[in-house]
């Protein structure tokens, strides 16, 4: 007997390395769209909702992350089951047409983005480092990005959004479990949804803020680069979703956590994060300063990276519908060594920078919420339409629960989208 067990033994241990190396290659597409969707928008309303309500408002954090796994496993459920994209999808199901409109989304979604997005980083490296000026910053983001995106393999993209979300998990959740809250008040927080009075502009912001818009549709394109084809994958997809979003409402439900603690001044734009760095200081020491730059920087350095390498794919798409083409010369236009790829990350990287030279850009950021405020619906309702054809989708076609989710997604984006564009027009 202690034969076997000393002969079994060394194999045991590979087949659980084995094991446990098996679970972690799962992870990446998941964690790369997840980082993509935690930006500077995310940092400011979860610290407004936490400085202002407490931790009364996590369960919107965690809402918020499910309603976005429900809607990027739609996305992947699709794409599995019939091997198309869902702009692919669109096209072909809902008319010809879409592709046009979609087109002069696209184009503009991402100008006001790569401004945003640019601006932010630059921003993020200034406060860290003064020497150099936030457009200084910005522009040197901007082209690191490019760079890594056009010159690095999928592999390393993604090796590098593991990294930055490595960076933000640390800091920001880090700096929260540090602070230790209130247990009872935490849980009451996550379980019971509560509606304190003036607090639903701040609910819904963390709802609509946390975990990406129209980034969500690069994750289709992340798992074909990674080889995850035909309905097998279905399982190992939402592992990889399941995974990534609950770091990311890890992530919101921190920096509620954070401002709830140390009750930052009330600011507007990224003052408001400055302001929480503030009283991190005061209650952390230098560490507690640096550890919320660093997780702003690392959640809107992932945000451009993630934005830089994934939309483009989205044009290229584009192209491939508009040329009607076979299966071999589709693979070869929708892929990042397509001139048309490299095209349109070139439209990201350099004319966003115009955007620097605003002092007080109100009108962009008005056509951004009113931009913004579009899609998600759109995509929920889509989702809710085509993914529940047995015709189309097979033993893939979404169940009941996923069309609750769905349901329940496509009214809340709907009413985030119509106050979005009525604030953009009546501002």
């Amino acid at each position: 007997m202690g034969t076997d067990a000393a002969e079994s033994s060394p194999d045991a241990r590979p087949r659980l390395l084995r094991s446990l190396r098996g679970g972690l290659a799962l992870l990446g597409p998941g964690i790369a769209v997840a980082a993509t969707g935690v930006g500077a928008g995310d940092m400011i309303s979860g610290t407004v909702a936490g400085a202002q309500f407490g931790m009364a408002l996590l369960w919107a954090a965690l809402y918020s992350a499910v309603l976005k796994f429900v809607l990027n496993e739609g996305i992947a459920r699709w794409q599995l089951a019939t091997g198309s994209t869902l702009l692919e999808g669109w096209v072909e199901r809902l008319g010809r047409p879409l592709q046009y409109y979609f087109l002069i989304y696209l184009i503009g979604w991402s100008f006001l983005v790569g401004g945003g997005l640019i601006s932010a980083c630059g921003i993020a490296g200034h406060t860290m480092f003064p020497a150099l000026s936030v457009s200084v910053w910005a522009i040197l983001h901007s082209v690191a990005g490019a760079a890594l995106v056009l010159w690095g393999r999928y592999s390393a993209f993604e090796g590098a959004m593991k990294a930055l979300i490595g960076v933000m998990f640390v800091s920001i959740i880090g700096s929260a479990c540090v602070l230790l809250p209130d247990l009872p008040a935490l849980l009451r927080g996550l379980a019971v949804p509560s509606v304190p009075s003036g607090s639903v502009k701040s609910i819904l912001s963390v709802i609509g803020g946390v975990g990406g818009s129209l980034t969500i549709l690069c994750y289709g394109y992340w798992i074909r680069e990674s080889g995850r084809t035909g309905p097998a994958w279905m399982r190992g997809t939402r592992i990889d979703l399941g995974s990534a979003y609950a770091v990311t409402g890890l992530f919101g439900i921190a920096v509620i956590i954070l401002a709830s603690q140390v009750h930052p001044e009330t600011a507007k734009g990224a003052g408001i994060v400055l302001g929480m760095a503030d009283r991190l200081e005061a209650v952390l020491g230098p560490a507690g300063r640096w550890a919320l730059y660093l997780g702003f920087w690392g959640a809107v350095a992932s945000s451009l990276l993630g934005v830089w390498q994934g939309v483009p794919y989205l044009f290229a798409d584009f192209v491939a519908l508009l040329k009607r083409l076979g299966p071999e010369e589709r693979a070869a236009v929708v892929s990042a060594r397509s001139p048309y790829y490299r095209a349109f990350l070139g439209f990201l990287t350099f004319p966003p920078m115009l955007l620097l030279t605003l002092q007080k850009p109100v009108a962009v950021v008005l056509a951004y919420a009113v931009v913004g405020a579009l899609f998600m619906p759109f995509l929920a309702g889509t989702l809710l339409y085509m993914n529940t054809r047995r015709a189309w989708m097979g033993d893939l076609r979404s169940g009941w629960v996923t069309n609750v989710l769905l349901v329940f997604a496509l009214l809340v984006f709907l009413y985030l989208g119509v106050n979005g564009v009525v604030e953009g027009v009546g501002g």
